[in-house]
């Protein structure tokens, strides 16, 4: 039987819905779709795995979040829920080979025990047992998502529809270390074929305007061999309906196979939620209780309240839970979590990429104190020094905070969505479509600290509006351009004050780990940005590592005037000057896709776990001045 164990929030991610990994005994599966994650049974209660997150509800379009089944043996008791619970896993490639007489063979997806080569010739077959057979190191994919195991049959044959009557393949190997070292031989009709260039990808000719791939241009000659809409993961390995993107060969542990498209938030409470006692809500939020609320739910008629008495009573046993509550608390509970939900002002539509209208309202609550149970946000107990609040104007201790991280889709070849279509995307995710009322995305939630600043609006505004900042700027904004363009991504603006916030926020997260002690894997940046002098202007640094680092008041205690000071200044400080200097400082672009001037690793780079923009747009020449103009930089004055 395939078997294997993962962590719950690595099914989010990277080993989401669609995603490849590889088991402890060697097998390569893939993650099946939601579809069959909860099946419906006496024993399943999924309201256990339930997140309330309303901000992700609703600017996602779905009805709920839940986090990924964990796995529970059999229990004699009877009244024990969600035993047995798994997230299913499909073999995947299907074509294996065998070790010993190189035969190429396809199985099925859902195949349950490791397959042994079943070739009379192989030497191996006259001992004791056979071999095990060894998956292919090879698949094809498309920008779409699809994916597909590599075409062999159509690939030694060079055609799409071969005719070879006997096909018997085999996977042979020169010894070297490349692509051209693979050969797939037919012993049928005596054809070979090697598979150097089936990775790459062919530029716009004079024979062909569009973009495409060798393999797609070089299978059959005068002919495309186009995606055929495979999506093993949903378990239509070959029934899928073609999509005509051109199909790309890849290695199934490339980098590229899989990148995750995930939504986070920080937790704010609704503001019908005030005057609510959270004691309440975290009443009927419990396991049994909200069990019972469901039940009641399932029974009421249209139009009919359910009450406090009839939670009451619905709930039995576990009624104590409830005795310390009048009814009237609870029903002023049950009206906000069973009330119709309110609109939500920010519905304006949103560019992808562009994070700053779906935050606003997680910046408009930040930035002031809050004490609620998932949000606590405090003023420090002194104001900072005047040489560093005239730069910044606000600083606020965030001593409790929760994350909700939720899969919405993933992409394949390019890490950033090359379409604005986010229901093409979300669609990937399950083979068929919710009903409306029923629609669900995997989720997770970690809770954490951090620190809140923002820089002064004013000389913000001033600053970016600089002949020189522009100047310096120009570069990096038409690199990213022209990559936007060559990956067909969605325009965007990099402007002044992105660069400036983006850097200052990696600086800083590099000075905290020398400062209190944090890794910079375990602490991330969220920036809050967007154009104009009444427009965002702030950073959130948090650490939200789970259960091991960050929520033990440690980061929360460098929010202090006399400690935030001493980092800011540091942080500053060290950024005058790189060991790569002066080749960082008078960079024209370098870094991912060439998007960052001043900035490599031995100065602002981060983790990519820890950074928002694929650790672009960086640059500290805007931060701390360059050595041609010191002056240049928003925080030249603490340099």
């Amino acid at each position: 039987m395939i078997r294997g164990k993962v962590r719950r929030s690595q099914l989010v991610a990277p080993f989401g819905p669609g995603a490849m990994q590889v088991l402890a005994d060697g097998t390569s599966v893939i993650t099946a779709g939601l579809d069959h994650w909860f099946v419906p049974g006496d024993k399943l209660d999924q309201e256990e795995f339930r997140i309330h997150e309303w901000r992700l509800e609703r600017h996602l379009g779905v009805e709920a979040l839940y986090t990924p089944p964990d796995y529970r043996g059999f229990s004699q008791n009877a009244d024990q829920y969600n035993t047995k619970l798994q997230v299913p896993v499909l073999r995947f490639p299907a074509w294996s080979f065998c070790p010993r007489c190189r035969a190429l063979s396809q199985h099925p997806l859902h195949i349950a025990e490791r397959p042994r080569c079943t070739n009379a010739d192989c030497p191996q077959q006259k001992a004791s047992w056979a071999p095990f057979l060894a998956q292919v190191p090879f698949v094809a994919l498309c920008q779409r998502g699809h994916l597909q195991d590599f075409p062999w049959v159509e690939w030694v044959h060079r055609t799409a529809n071969p005719d070879c009557r006997s096909i018997k393949l085999k996977l042979r190997t020169s010894g070297g270390g490349t692509l051209a070292s693979q050969r797939v031989v037919c012993e049928g009709c005596h054809k070979e074929r090697g598979l150097e260039g089936i990775t790459s990808v062919e530029s716009p000719s004079r024979e062909r305007e569009d973009e495409t791939t060798y393999l797609t241009a070089r299978l059959e000659q005068g002919t495309d061999f186009s995606c055929r809409g495979a999506m093993p993961w949903l378990g239509l390995g070959e029934a899928g309906e073609p999509c005509g993107e051109p199909l790309r060969g890849s290695l199934r542990g490339a980098s590229n196979l899989y990148y995750a498209l995930v939504k986070s938030s920080i937790f704010i409470p609704e503001a019908s939620s005030t005057g609510v006692d959270p004691r309440v809500l975290a009443a009927l939020e419990e396991q049994t209780i909200a069990r019972a609320r469901a039940n009641l739910r399932d029974v009421l008629g249209e139009g009919e309240l359910l009450t406090a008495v009839r939670l009451r009573r619905t709930a039995r046993k576990n009624a104590f839970r409830l005795a310390d509550f009048t009814d009237a608390q609870l029903e002023a509970a049950l009206a906000l979590l069973e009330g119709e939900p309110e609109e939500s002002p920010e519905q304006t539509p949103e560019t992808p990429g562009d994070q700053a209208p779906f935050r606003s309202q997680e910046y408009g609550r930040i930035r002031d104190t809050i004490d609620s149970t998932e949000l606590v946000v405090r003023e420090p107990d002194a104001d900072c020094a005047e040489d560093v609040g005239r730069l910044v104007s606000r600083v606020r201790l965030v001593e409790k905070l929760r994350e909700t991280r939720v899969l919405w889709g993933f992409n394949r070849i390019f890490a950033e969505s090359s379409t604005p279509d986010t229901a093409s995307r979300m669609a990937l995710l399950r083979r068929q479509a919710r009903e409306e009322g029923d629609s669900w995305l995997p989720a997770y939630t970690v809770l954490g600290e951090g620190i809140y600043l923002e820089l002064d609006p004013e000389l913000l505004t001033g600053w970016e509006t600089r002949d020189p900042v522009q100047k310096r700027l120009a570069p990096m904004s038409r690199r990213f351009e022209t990559v936007a363009q060559e990956r067909h991504l969605n325009p965007r603006q990099v402007t002044p004050r992105l660069v400036l916030l983006h850097t200052l926020a990696h600086l800083l997260i590099n000075q905290l780990t020398f400062e209190c002690g944090y890794s910079s894997a375990s602490l991330r940046e969220r920036l809050y940005v967007s154009p104009g002098s009444q427009g965002m202007n702030g950073m959130l640094l948090y650490t939200a590592a789970g259960d091991s680092e960050g929520t033990l008041g440690g980061l929360v205690r460098m929010g202090q005037p006399e400690r935030f000071e001493e980092v800011m200044k540091n942080a500053i400080s060290n950024a005058r000057w790189c060991s790569s200097d002066p080749v960082c400082m008078d960079s024209k672009g370098q870094g991912p896709d060439s998007c960052n001037l001043a900035a490599c690793h031995s100065c602002a780079l981060l983790p990519e776990t820890a950074c928002e923009e694929f650790n672009r747009f960086l640059d500290r020449g805007l931060v701390a001045g360059t050595l041609a103009d010191p002056k240049l930089g928003f925080f030249s004055s603490l340099a």
